[in-house]
């Protein structure tokens, strides 16, 4: 192995690099367990026994299990199509089980820039083919919850139907969803919005259309194009509208309930009645009155069957809309957002004349609960400590009743799937089984991971809405204990004190948002100085005294000790910003093309070097045990310092930086291991080099990941090879070396398969400006904007890094390993102090109580 001073020195020399070959990994989900996000579908198949879907807001969609366990379907999405994993609609074909139809796009204003498509499946969603719309699609907008949307023809199923939001109308396909066509005829594409002055746009757009269905009953031929269609509209006018021409014409029915909008449209084939919920909103969230209804087919009466709220007053929408398709007149409901003190699900047996409720008052605050719960699939759900916890979920739009089994129901909520396996018992002695029916699907949006030193976990994940946890295991369900609950729900940011890593710090989205840990994560503590700043990242002192915070809006600030924070105003606001692992008063920062560094605990920033043309700095990481050595991921590639920033080298490869992390070497001496979402030779992906980029292998396989740009990176610091990814709606992975990676032939030449790509050598120069200490220009990015170069792997490129010097360069005093031969100190290290390790030559005995553990080759702490 390389010794590491040579390894220092090899920089300077010019690298030859591959094309990327790849090397498989197997990849499974760090198990959360029981889902972390919205449920707006859930679809039975009324021909096939056991089929089911669901769908979700940002994390695609899933198909259930004869064990009750579900397999996503869309983990192929990658960052080219990441709008993919909002499904707005889904449809399973009644007549050919074996197709399955997705619409979907993620938001319908600028945030996404992709119009929406209609996706096909004929294996149940094993593999896709897609036809793209004409415009955006808004699987996680507002009325997501609404539906569905989607619906095929149960007489001629070549034919489908999909109502679109904002604007677009009603669009008609007659090839099984290659081909599509707007349907003229109806004219009312909606005009309810959710909040029509939002100021971010955002609640602007209308809902459109809510939902298609078709009595099945009409028509006489099995074959032909089934003639009464239903279509619900975000209206509060005229919102039911039917045609009795297959299509052909539309009108509103008349006598229809008017002032709120129709979220779900469920025909009943044993009554021959449809039957309808309604909202004064567009949920998920909100809605604060509404009424079930049903229309009589043969009569063409409306009858109100709004079922009685427990506490006398409806103060909620409804949503869910479940029809029992072996028991005529057996419907439920759901309260679509009542969230105190829990939410309600109805049932009737006669057509809603009579109701029964799943809980009741006795009296405030007693009530009787008529179920059972188990969160066996997901422990961390449940806080026995929150006097306020809707133990029945929150937002509960989708509600469903097996068609093969009266007895198997599945509701979505805000966090997970319920449901069970014994629902007739309510209509007896009302005491059902609900149990957690999520198992496999992870949809957390996760912020930030952590791979510690040391510590009870091998992984720290920051994550919206269920906050993050401490994971001791990666295969099983996370406890209530794993969790950040505690203190707030969401968690963007965590960083841990180099020279002592149990020391941590997390901050998150909620009010009181900076909390600290000083055993690994287990336990945190609430940091009252945190009253300024909104989420963001956030830098720990090596030391763990000083915590640097940049904010997702607003300018960097710092506090001390605990101490309340100050505004630094030497680094500009949104920088990406990291600690020196080693040296307790270096920290660092990069903005657009500059590199910032702070040699006096983070008071006071300078620029030392541009960073070739980026116009993003993404993420700084350090390395953990050698001060002054830190890589730079950009938009425009990955760079290196091994001078605290006086000087930096481009690596050969990535044309694009994302999210990245050094974990592991692949043996005692050599390079840490990086792996990150990078561009190389114009394919962007997950790739790994254990030779400080020389060599890079794409790692992803198939495995698509969503939105590279929203995706997090750690690597194992202990294990070597093994690689998480956090998504934005389909929670963290983890992938482990299958095989080896094909080695590189000689004179900068690879073959990889049948391909043979040959490149040439990138050189990297230097060259020194000297600059005014004072001058700063400040630019400002788009953090969500990645910008995608592709280069020609035959063409030399020649990159200059410009060297900025302020002021007469002070080299920061290093406390970590020295890469030249020095006397070995004796004496005894302190508690979490480094006691050896590759090049150390301080104290290698630990003080009474504790011994010294290797963390890595290069750091071995006292424990």
């Amino acid at each position: 192995m390389v010794a590491v001073p040579a390894l220092l020195a090899a920089l300077a020399a010019p690298l030859l690099v591959s094309a990327a070959p790849t090397q498989c990994h197997t990849w499974k989900n760090v198990k959360i367990g029981g889902g972390g996000g919205f449920v707006p579908g859930i679809i039975f198949n009324n021909a096939q026994k056991n089929l089911a879907y669901v769908r979700t807001d940002i994390g695609g969609a899933y198909r259930l299990n004869s064990d009750d366990s579900w397999t996503p379907l869309l983990d192929s999405v990658g960052n080219s199509n990441w709008n993919h994993w909002g499904v707005d609609s889904l449809a399973t074909d009644p007549v050919d089980p074996t197709r399955l139809y997705l619409a979907v796009g993620m938001y319908t204003i600028d945030w996404d820039p992709n119009n929406g498509a209609i996706m096909r499946s004929t294996d149940q969603g094993n593999t896709w083919s897609e036809t793209a719309l004409p415009f955006k699609i808004g699987g996680n907008m507002p009325g997501r919850g609404v539906g569905e949307r989607l619906a095929i023809d149960p007489h001629s199923n070549n034919i489908i139907y999909f109502g679109a939001s904002s604007g677009n109308g009603l669009w008609k396909s007659t090839d099984y969803g290659v081909t599509w066509a707007k349907v003229s005829s109806f004219t009312n594409v909606g005009t309810f919005k959710a909040n029509a002055s939002d100021p971010n746009v955002y609640e602007q757009d209308t809902i459109g259309i809510t939902w298609v269905t078709f009595d099945e009953n009409s028509g006489g031929s099995k074959t032909v194009a089934t003639p009464r269609i239903f279509a619900g509209v975000a209206d509060t006018g005229n919102s039911v509208y039917i045609s009795t021409n297959a299509g052909s014409t539309w009108t509103a029915i008349a006598g229809q309930p008017t002032g709120y909008i129709p979220h779900k449209g469920v025909f009943s084939p044993l009554e021959n009645v449809l039957y309808i919920s309604y909202s004064n909103g567009a949920g998920p969230y909100d809605g604060t009155l509404g009424y079930v209804y049903k229309y009589n087919i043969t009569s063409g009466a409306w009858t109100n069957i709004t079922p009685p709220s427990p506490s006398g007053d409806i103060y909620y929408g409804f949503g869910g809309l479940a029809v029992d398709r072996q028991k005529a007149g057996t419907i439920m409901v759901a309260a679509l957002n009542s969230w105190w003190p829990d939410s309600i699900l109805w049932r009737s047996t006669n057509g809603g004349a009579t109701w029964t409720s799943i809980w009741e008052w006795v009296s405030y605050p007693t009530r009787n609960k008529y179920y059972s719960i188990s969160y066996a699939n997901a422990p961390w759900i449940y806080d026995a400590t929150n006097t306020n916890f809707e133990e029945l979920g929150w937002m509960i739009e989708s509600l469903v009743i097996d068609p093969f089994d009266s007895n198997h129901w599945l509701y979505g909520t805000g966090a997970t799937i319920f449901g069970g396996r014994d629902l007739l018992k309510w209509d007896t002695s009302r005491n059902v089984s609900i149990s957690v029916m999520a198992n496999g699907i992870e949809e957390t949006a996760i912020q930030d991971l952590l791979s510690p030193p040391s510590g009870p976990g091998i992984l720290l994940s920051g994550m919206y809405d269920a906050g993050g946890f401490l994971h001791k295991n990666l295969d099983t369900v996370q406890t209530a204990t794993d969790q950040f609950h505690v203190l707030f729900s969401g968690t963007t940011s965590i960083d841990y004190a180099g020279n002592s890593p149990l020391q941590m710090f997390r901050v998150g989205s909620n009010a009181q948002q900076l909390a600290n840990s000083g055993d690994g994560g287990v336990t945190w503590n609430l940091i009252y100085a945190a009253n300024q700043g909104t989420a963001g990242t956030i830098a720990l002192s090596a030391n763990g005294d000083i915590v640097l915070w940049s904010p997702s809006s607003g300018s960097i600030i710092r506090s001390q000790y605990t101490n309340a924070f100050t505004t630094i105003s030497s680094l500009p606001a949104g920088a990406a910003i990291a600690s020196d692992k080693r040296n307790e008063t270096v920290f660092y920062g990069g903005s657009t093309n500059s590199f910032y560094l702070s040699t006096d605990g983070a008071l006071t920033f300078k620029a030392t070097a541009t960073l070739g043309s980026a116009t993003a700095v993404v993420k700084i990481v350090p390395n953990p045990t050698l001060a002054g050595d830190v890589w730079v991921s950009t938009s425009d590639g990955l760079y290196r310092t091994t001078n605290y920033g006086s000087s930096f080298t481009k690596i050969s490869g990535p044309t694009v930086g994302g999210d990245f992390d050094l974990g592991a070497p692949k043996t005692s001496g050599a390079y840490w291991s990086i792996a990150g979402f990078f561009t190389i030779d114009g394919l962007s992906g997950v790739y790994r080099t254990d030779d400080g980029g020389v060599n890079w292998v794409r790692i992803n396989d198939a495995l698509g990941f969503g939105s590279a740009s929203a995706n997090k990176v750690a690597v194992d610091y202990k294990v070597y090879g093994r690689v998480f990814v956090g998504t934005n709606g389909r929670g963290i992975f983890y992938g482990n070396p299958s095989c080896s990676s094909p080695p590189p032939t000689a004179s900068g030449t690879t073959t990889t398969g049948a391909t043979k790509t040959t490149t040439t050598p990138v050189t990297t120069t230097t060259t020194k400006v000297t600059t005014t200490p004072s001058t700063t220009t400040k630019v400002t990015t788009t953090p969500s904007t990645t910008t995608k170069s592709t280069t020609t792997a035959s063409t030399t490129t020649k990159t200059t890094t410009t060297k900025v010097t302020t002021t007469p360069t002070t080299t920061p005093k290093t406390t970590s390993a020295s890469t030249t031969s020095a006397p070995v100190v004796t004496g005894t290290q302190s508690h979490y102090g480094q006691c050896g390790g590759i090049g150390w030559t301080g104290p290698t005995q630990c003080v009474s109580g504790t011994t010294c553990q290797v963390g890595n080759p290069y750091y071995y702490q006292c424990l």
